[in-house]
């Protein structure tokens, strides 16, 4: 490596994630880790890697918080609104590029299917945005190059596709403006994606010029699909209590107040509502091995890892 690797934010479920399977693969000496609460890796510090104060909101906490990378896995902002999302991105690769920064793994979503530049959902919108900036970026500079991997959508975030099912008092019913038929969901575990990711930077900067995935998209999908309706009959397995799904208008959806609080304000409710058209548009349902290869092993399966959560 001509540079060392960077992780930015190199916290929360997927950064975290990330981080604990690039330890086992490379030195900690070669990573530069970019968090907005730099105490909380301390122990990443005692190992070796180099620790940085960075703030996606804080645009002048990026002007040198790159430097010295060579690579950089950038995990997307956590929001699903689009101007300032793509704002925070943008600000962030322009930092990077900046720096030094010749290749960026950028840790985008699997709405809009595999390498399909549109999408009804508006999760997905600044995803969207910053791909085509980056490819932008590598027209007019061929020497930076990048690498899109759209993550798969998390097991663990069936709540939020489920009415923000509650997992502690479980109901009976859950009220979406969906009927659960297919198209459905490649559901795959968040902590795989992030070894998967893991393995791809890792295998990119042991030899940059065979990598699959320069300038290119991968999909790190789950196994199979489920369709909503299977999705809810695993919970009912899983509790061993009947669930069901009970269609309602989107303008009956956004009323509920578990849907307000899951989002963090009413006004939200009516964007997030267009994930379902992403998903009866089959944006999800794309299951591809890819995962099961990078892994060296099949995934997790949808059931056994809410298994796992349900039963805590």
């Amino acid at each position: 490596m001509t540079g060392k690797l960077g992780i930015f934010p190199a916290a929360g479920g997927l950064g975290g994630s990330t981080l604990t399977h690039l330890l086992q693969r490379v030195p900690a000496t070669e990573l530069v880790l970019i968090t907005r609460k730099p105490e909380n890796l301390s122990k990443e510090q005692a190992a070796g890697a180099t620790i940085r104060k960075g703030d996606f909101d804080d645009v002048q906490s990026l002007e040198h918080a790159f430097d010295g990378i060579s690579t950089l896995n950038l995990i997307s902002y956590p929001s699903f609104q689009h101007s300032h999302r793509f704002k925070v991105h943008k600000a962030a690769i322009d930092a990077a590029l900046k720096s030094g920064v010749t290749h960026i793994h950028y840790s985008s979503l699997a709405f809009a299917g595999d390498g399909n530049p549109d999408t009804k959902a508006h999760v997905m919108l600044a995803h969207l945005d910053t791909e085509r900036y980056l490819a932008q970026l590598h027209d007019r500079n061929p020497l930076f190059t990048y690498s899109i991997i759209r993550q798969g959508l998390y097991s663990e975030s069936f709540p939020i596709y489920t009415a923000f099912f509650d997992v502690e008092a479980p109901s009976c019913e859950i009220r979406i403006p969906h009927d659960g038929s297919g198209p459905g969901l490649a559901w795959a575990k968040r902590d795989e994606l992030g070894e998967a990711t893991a393995n791809l930077i890792a295998q990119h900067a042991r030899d940059p010029a065979s990598f699959p995935y320069v300038n290119k998209n991968v999909l790190l999908s789950g196994p199979r699909t489920w369709s909503l309706g299977e999705t809810v009959d695993a919970l009912s397995r899983v509790l061993r209590r009947p669930v069901s799904i009970h269609q309602v208008p989107v303008e009956e959806y956004i009323k509920q107040p578990r849907v307000h609080a899951g989002l963090g304000g009413e006004h939200l409710a009516p964007r997030w509502a267009t994930a379902y058209d992403g998903i009866r548009a089959g944006e999800c349902a794309v299951a591809t091995p890819t995962l099961a290869r990078i892994l060296g092993r099949e995934p997790e399966s949808f059931e056994t890892t809410i298994g796992h959560i349900l039963s805590k």
